[in-house]
């Protein structure tokens, strides 16, 4: 099976821009930061940011991603690394990468091995991955969930496997521009998002040559598992 093609990086990123919510957030300590953007019926919505979550340890849900990887893990979007740790403390090579600053200075911090780079930039054994993952749905990265799947297929070995967290609408299908407030009249510039539920996963998987061999939910949230068709 020929590879995807790499893409290319696309900007601006998540969170970044005006008064920086994202970073600051991470640096602060912020717990919830609030994603604004127009839903698929056209109407304003927001969805909440869990940066607490990203800088705590993994849990039982982040947990059960690694479960049935091989090899070594790439973290795309890795925040502040918790899951680059859990995938050491699993045994596993690991490697986080992040486009926010403040991510990465958090994660080294910690000893953590990751770059400040995106996804879609050259990256260290592509096509020797074990496994990528897109946990918090990091799937919405530059708002076309089929062009970032292509980009992780590529980066794969021929037995690896994409890990994507799916949106709590099984049925998600939307790509937007969003942006991202921290509640104190603090805002990031629009960027490019999408949300992807598991109903509408195939799709995007296919065109990236991966077909959905397993999905799961954990507590309220939920996975699924993509391998080379």
């Amino acid at each position: 099976m020929s590879r995807p093609t790499v893409g290319v990086a696309i900007e601006p990123r998540f969170g970044a821009g005006g008064h920086d919510p994202y970073d600051r957030a991470l640096r602060d300590g912020r717990a919830t930061l609030e994603l604004a953007h127009v839903d698929a019926t056209g109407r304003a919505a927001t969805s909440p940011i869990d940066v607490a979550r990203f800088a705590a340890p993994a849990d039982e849900a982040d947990r059960s991603t690694l479960d049935g990887v091989r090899g070594a893990v790439l973290d795309a979007g890795c925040g502040p690394g918790r899951m680059v740790l859990a995938a050491i403390l699993a045994g596993h090579l690991a490697l986080g990468v992040d486009v926010s600053a403040a991510a990465v200075a958090v994660a080294r911090a910690r000893g953590l091995p990751v770059l400040h780079r995106s996804v879609f930039d050259r990256l260290p054994s592509e096509g020797a991955w074990g496994a990528v993952l897109l946990l918090d749905g990091n799937v919405g990265i530059g708002g076309s969930p089929a062009a970032l799947l292509a980009r992780c297929a590529a980066l794969l070995d021929a037995h690896g496997r994409v890990v994507v967290e799916t949106h709590v609408d099984h049925d998600a299908d939307h790509a937007f521009e969003g942006v991202l407030h921290d509640g104190a009249g603090g805002r990031s510039l629009p960027f490019p998002w999408a949300h992807l539920g598991v109903r509408a996963l195939p799709a995007p998987a296919a065109s990236a040559g991966l077909a959905v061999r397993d999905a799961w939910t954990v507590g309220d949230r939920s996975f699924a598992a993509l391998e080379p068709a």
